[in-house]
């Protein structure tokens, strides 16, 4: 009897205990940052670091068709936490090489499997699903729930109305941000990823995604004024027509019924964290490379070439001067020219954009007559200069496997393709495509009217540029208030923390404050020349435009010397400094070479900036800095060379949406 009485109260105290809810902890390597999951009816995730609370009791689940929920009363629950660390091999990247080092934990349950991994910079979690048969998921349930109410720099998506979201699904994801409290956000609208919020003792959360190739991306809402941002996800798509601009976008007619169709084992998006104590960190992490499917072994991508493009489409081909003696457009004569002038200054790429293939008809294998594209590519191959072809999603889309064969086999490099302008399942699983297909005849891509990167450049290293940004093309038509300044020195702690940018830069047209215009035929930029200088070095690109003319930079030679020479991608890079919206100092190494920039927002300022990351030694610097009047003439500069000082500290003055940037060589003894 007493050995039945211990069993017997064992029973229900094993059932007292199984029905409590169980709390888990992964710790990050520095002991600073701690992922803490509750399982219970269902599962929730907190998130503090160095003991200050930036994330709180979010929830976490999964609804699929069949009524399945990951997530709810999910039952039995083992766990496994394995502490990895080891050295990334990252080509064109913005460093030869990542420290990738996390604990991660792994919660198993009957269904499903959710990851969560825990860096000394921040956090993500996965959902791995272990059906055997295909399944479709109806929802997710991602919330990020911040214990104040905090202050946020918040992308909306541009397009809305009050009939839903519909609409916003269908965007170039480009913005500016609204720097607003998360009680103020708008809540007929979403927001893209990445989004930055200020949380406790002026610490930073940025939120994005990685991993994405499977799956809709993530939008972020907040409808009902409170402290918790909540995920969105575009349906799959059912009823569509070609439509848009030259019939080379995708409408959506209607869709079905959930967010995704699935195969067994489905392993789902990382849901990404950044933790930041100073703001410059944001402009230097890794997390979403880190987190990316490597490229399979065995692939060979030494083939894919980083470098800079001479591109038309920006300053309208406006070309000039006495050696200008044909009418510019879009015919051969114009693109040799545009070939002379990259082989002449070492840049290895033209683009062709909009305007050689047949408009309307959404087939890229109707060239113009006006171009004589075999001619133009053995011209280009004579002197050392690949050709990029622009193409419309539709176009590109419908006929990828024999456009890549064809247009690889007359000797083009690359496709830049525009205008998917969602990132609904089937238009994440084109990218995926068209990145495989495209490495199988040797060609580099870089999507634009597209959504932020999430790691697709490491698992297809010839994914070389995302646009998913308000970049310099805005300033041909945006009105007078944009502010792009403080635009600029927002993005390289946001939307550049997610991968590359094709920004776009380069502007030999220049407006101080006051000055500027949109003018669609001769563009100008906000800010300084110097600012235009310093991009090329804050801004990641692997494939880098100069937007404007040949014949405004022949006319600014030693800005052009300055572009040209520029790396595109990195052995090293260091965020010197920085404050979001206000200014940003980046330093990168190529070699034995180390190059520096730095922006400010329309406040005139001047820095003193830390040098010791040079190491010992002698160094000279090349400085390209703001002139006394560039304040009004914004194209007012100075280029002075200087011996880098033995305390390594540079002082530099910047004019209002100013900037400066700097070449820095050791002396040799």
């Amino acid at each position: 009897m007493k050995f039945t009485f211990i069993a017997l109260s064992f029973a229900v105290l094993s059932t007292s205990i199984a029905a409590a809810p169980k709390q888990y902890e992964v710790v990050s390597p520095d002991g600073q940052l701690s992922l803490k999951v509750t399982v219970g009816e269902n599962i929730t995730w907190t998130l503090t670091h160095d003991g200050d609370e930036v994330l709180c009791d979010s929830p976490v689940s999964m609804t699929l068709t069949d009524g399945t929920v990951y997530g709810q009363d999910p039952g039995r629950v083992s766990c496994k936490t394995v502490f990895v660390d080891q050295t990334i091999a990252s080509p064109l990247y913005k460093r030869a090489e990542i420290r990738d080092c996390y604990r991660e934990m792994t919660l198993e349950f009957r269904k499903f499997c959710l990851k969560f991994r825990a860096y000394d910079e921040g956090a993500a979690y996965r959902f791995v699903s272990k059906s055997k048969e295909p399944f479709n998921v109806v929802s997710e349930q991602a919330e990020f729930r911040f214990p104040t109410d905090s202050y946020a720099f918040v992308p909306y998506v541009r397009n809305f109305d009050d009939k839903g979201f519909e609409r916003q699904f269908f965007n170039s994801f480009e913005n500016t941000y609204a720097h607003i409290r998360l009680s103020q956000w708008d809540n007929r609208r979403l927001a893209f990823m990445p989004l930055v919020a200020e949380t406790a003792g002026g610490k930073k959360i940025c939120i994005t995604e990685a991993d994405l190739q499977n799956y809709p991306g993530m939008y972020l809402y907040n409808p009902d004024a409170g402290t918790a941002l909540k995920g969105v996800f575009a349906p799959v798509q059912d009823e569509v027509a070609d439509d848009g601009y030259s019939n080379l976008q995708v409408i959506v007619k209607s869709r079905k019924p959930y967010i995704a169709e699935c195969g067994p084992g489905e392993v789902f998006p990382w849901r990404v964290i950044v933790v930041a104590e100073k703001d410059a960190e944001l402009a230097d992490n890794d997390m979403v490379y880190k987190l990316a499917e490597p490229a399979a072994e065995g692939l060979d991508f030494s083939w894919v070439k980083p470098g800079k493009v001479a591109w038309e489409w920006w300053n309208a081909m406006n070309l000039y001067g006495d050696d200008v003696d044909f009418k510019t457009g879009v015919n051969n004569r114009t693109y040799e020219y545009y070939i002379d002038f990259a082989s002449r200054h070492g840049l290895e790429y033209v683009i062709l954009d909009d305007g050689w293939s047949e408009p309307g008809a959404a087939d890229l294998m109707k060239i113009v007559p006006e171009i004589d594209l075999e001619r133009l590519v053995r011209y280009a191959d004579e002197r050392n200069v690949g050709l990029i072809l622009w193409a419309g999603y539709r176009a590109f889309e419908k006929d990828m496997e024999n456009v890549c064969r064809y247009f690889s086999g007359l000797g083009i490099k690359g496709f830049k393709v525009d205008f998917m302008d969602r990132d609904d399942q089937q238009t994440v699983q084109f990218h995926r495509k068209a990145a495989e297909t495209a490495a199988k005849y040797h060609l580099i891509l870089d999507f634009h009217g597209t959504y932020k990167p999430t790691g697709l450049n490491r698992t297809w290293p010839n994914v070389v540029n995302y646009e998913g940004v308000h970049g310099l093309e805005q300033m041909k038509w945006s009105p007078e208030n944009v502010d792009q300044v403080t635009y600029d020195v927002t993005i390289p702690f946001v939307r550049m923390l997610a991968g590359p940018m094709d920004y776009t830069q380069g502007a030999m047209r220049n407006a101080s404050k006051g000055n500027y215009r949109p003018v669609d035929s001769e563009p100008m930029s906000q800010g300084t020349r110097c600012r235009q200088l310093a991009e090329y070095v804050i801004f990641e690109s692997p494939v880098n435009m100069l937007c404007d003319s040949p014949s405004n930079y022949m006319r600014e030679r030693e800005c052009l010397d300055f572009i040209a020479g520029v790396p595109e991608v990195w052995d090293e890079t260091v965020a010197v400094d920085g404050k979001i919206a206000e200014y940003v100092v980046m330093a990168r190494r190529k070699g034995d070479v180390w190059y520096a920039g730095g922006m400010t927002d329309w406040n005139a300022r001047t820095l003193d900036i830390d040098l010791s990351f040079l190491g010992d030694g002698d160094f000279v610097m090349e400085l390209y800095r703001d002139g006394v009047n560039a304040d009004r003439a914004a194209r007012d500069y100075r280029k002075e060379t200087v011996s880098v000082p033995d305390s390594r500290k540079l002082t530099v003055d910047m004019a209002p949406g100013g900037g400066f940037a700097a070449k820095i060589t050791k002396v040799s003894e």
